[in-house]
C-alpha cells in the first residue's frame, strides 16, 4: 500500500513538473516576443539597405552585427546599446584596418582579438558582449575579402548599428509589462509576509514570523530586478516617441519601488522582533490588527501598479480611467498612523509590544509618502511619544 501511494505521489509530482515546465516555456516565449519582432525588423532593414541599396552581395556583418547589438536581454537601455555598438564597431574597424595593412594570418588574428576583447570589456560589463564583439572581428579576419573592397564590412556594420538604434527608437520593446509584473510580485510577497506577521501576533505563533522573515530576506533580488527593469523602461521611453507618453506611469512605478524597498527593510526588522516576542505563545490581537492593516494597504498598492485595475487602486478622484486612485489608501494609512501610540498598547514604553508599535511608525510614514503624502504631513499624523 505504501509503495502504491508513493508511486502515485511521484506520478503527480512528475505531472506538476511537466505542467510548470510548459508554463515556463510559454512565459519565456511570450516575454521574448517583442524582442524577437524588433530584431527581425532591424535585421530585415539592415540586409535590405546593404544588399539592395548599396549592392553588397552578402552583407553578413549587417545581419550578425544587428543580432549581436540588440540581443534578447530584457535590459534595452539605449546607453548600453550604444556601448555595445561602439565596442563592436571598433573591433570590426580594427580588423578591416589590419587586413588592409598586414593581410590575414594567425598573428593578425591574435592582435585583433586581443585589442577587441580589451576594448569590449571596457565598453560593457557583460562578458557575453565582449565575446560577441570578438566574433565580429574574427569574422572580418577569417572570411574572404568582400567584393566591395576595404572597409566594406565596416560599412555593413555601420548599417547594422544605424538600424539597431533606429528600431530601438521607432519599434521599441515595451518593458512596462515586465516592470509592472515584477512590482506586483514584490508587493504580493510583502503583503503575504506582513500577513504572516499579523498571524504570528494574533496566535502567538513564532513559526509564522520566522516564515515571514525568511520570505522578506529573499526580497532584495526582486527589488534589484524591478529597479533594473524600470531604469531600462524609462531610458527607452525617453527616446521612443511611441512610449514617451508612458513616462508618468513609469515615474509612479519608481515611487512605488522606493516605497516597497523601504517597506521590505522595515518589515524584516518587525518580523525579527515579532518572532522573538511570539515565543511566549501569547496572542496579541491589538498588534495583529495594526499589522493586518499594513498588509491590506500593501495589497492595494500592489494592485495599483496596474493602470487598468479598478476598485481601490483604479481611477483617480476625478474618475480618470486607468489611473490609480490612492485617496482611500491615504485615508486608511492616516487612520492607522493615528493609532500608533505605544502608550495605548503598553504603559511600559520599553515593553516588547510598544517596540512593535514604534517600529510600525516609520513604516507607515514611508507608505504614506509612497501614496503621495508629503513626509512632513505623514509624520504629523503620528501621535506624540
Amino acid at each position: 500500500m505504501a509503495t502504491a501511494r508513493s508511486r502515485a505521489t511521484a506520478a503527480i509530482e512528475r505531472r506538476l513538473r511537466r505542467r510548470l515546465d510548459v508554463l515556463a516555456v510559454g512565459r519565456r516565449v511570450t516575454d521574448s516576443a517583442p524582442a524577437i519582432l524588433q530584431i527581425v525588423a532591424a535585421v530585415t532593414a539592415a540586409y535590405a539597405i546593404a544588399h539592395f541599396a548599396i549592392g553588397h552581395v552578402t552583407p553578413l556583418l549587417s545581419v550578425t552585427f544587428t543580432l549581436s547589438a540588440l540581443g534578447l536581454a530584457r535590459d534595452a537601455r539605449p546607453r548600453l546599446l550604444v556601448e555595445t555598438i561602439v565596442g563592436m564597431l571598433i573591433g570590426i574597424a580594427l580588423a578591416d584596418l589590419l587586413v588592409l595593412i598586414a593581410g590575414r594570418g594567425l598573428w593578425q588574428l591574435v592582435v585583433v582579438l586581443t585589442v577587441t576583447l580589451f576594448v569590449a570589456r571596457a565598453a560593457s560589463p557583460s562578458p557575453g558582449f565582449a565575446i560577441a564583439a570578438a566574433i565580429q572581428s574574427a569574422l572580418v579576419m577569417l572570411l574572404p575579402a568582400p567584393v566591395g573592397g576595404p572597409f566594406t564590412r565596416t560599412l555593413d556594420a555601420l548599417i547594422g548599428a544605424a538600424m539597431a538604434l533606429l528600431v530601438t527608437a521607432l519599434v521599441p520593446r515595451d518593458p512596462r509589462g515586465a516592470a509592472r509584473r515584477e512590482g506586483r510580485v514584490l508587493y504580493a510577497v510583502l503583503s503575504e509576509s506582513s500577513g504572516s506577521i499579523a498571524g504570528s501576533l494574533a496566535e502567538g505563533d513564532a513559526a509564522a514570523a520566522s516564515l515571514a522573515l525568511t520570505r522578506l530576506r529573499r526580497t532584495q533580488p526582486m527589488v534589484d530586478a524591478w529597479a533594473s527593469s524600470l531604469e531600462s523602461a524609462i531610458a527607452v521611453a525617453r527616446i521612443a516617441p511611441l512610449l514617451r507618453r508612458h513616462l508618468p506611469e513609469l515615474r509612479r512605478q519608481q515611487t512605488a519601488h522606493r516605497t516597497a524597498d523601504l517597506a521590505a527593510r522595515h518589515l524584516r526588522v518587525i518580523a525579527r522582533r515579532t518572532e522573538y516576542l511570539s515565543r511566549d505563545g501569547v496572542a496579541r490581537p491589538e498588534l495583529a490588527e495594526l499589522v493586518a492593516e499594513v498588509q491590506s494597504v500593501l495589497g492595494d498598492l500592489g494592485r495599483g501598479l496596474d493602470p487598468r485595475a479598478g476598485g481601490t487602486a483604479g481611477g483617480t478622484a476625478g474618475g480618470t480611467a486607468g489611473a490609480p486612485d490612492l485617496d482611500a489608501t491615504r485615508n486608511r494609512l492616516a487612520t492607522l498612523a493615528g493609532r500608533l501610540d505605544p502608550a495605548v498598547v503598553s504603559t511600559n514604553a520599553t515593553a516588547p509590544e510598544a517596540t512593535i508599535v514604534i517600529l510600525l511608525r516609520p513604516l507607515v510614514v514611508d507608505l504614506l509618502t509612497g501614496a503621495g503624502t508629503s513626509a512632513d504631513d505623514a509624520r504629523a499624523l503620528l501621535p506624540e511619544i
